[in-house]
């Protein structure tokens, strides 16, 4: 397997697919909020939270399209939520923890942990 060269704002593989990412200057609360406002992209981000390591699109059961989902995935990305990288013909994601929790501390505990006493609440855990 080979491992994703981290470099500034772009993750890439050997393979050299690339994807935009915004570096940690460029993250914005506003943006990092929009990305969390939706039910279906906080779904992936508490899903991915709770991983121990990267996930790929295809563990995610949504109950939407797969264009849906691929731009959910797009818009947690573009707004330096998490990060994607490929791994052989998997798109790998992972939550950009260190940036947030630097660029914004506590934001994304409690989002999460709101998140979780909602679901805890509606009876959906």
């Amino acid at each position: 397997m080979v491992a994703p060269v981290r470099s500034g704002a772009t993750v890439t593989t050997k393979a050299a697919r690339l994807l935009a990412h915004p570096s940690r200057d460029e993250i914005r609360v506003e943006g990092v909020l929009h990305a969390l406002s939706d039910p279906i992209r906080l779904r992936i981000v508490r899903q991915l939270a709770a991983a121990t390591d990267e996930q790929a699109c295809s563990r995610f059961d949504l109950p939407v399209s797969k264009s849906t989902t691929t731009h959910h995935f797009r818009v947690l990305r573009e707004n330096g939520v998490i990060a994607q990288f490929y791994r052989g013909t998997a798109k790998l994601s992972s939550v950009r923890t260190d940036d947030l929790d630097a660029l914004f501390p506590g934001l994304l505990d409690s989002v999460l942990g709101g998140a979780d006493l909602q679901a805890e609440r509606l009876g959906q855990v």
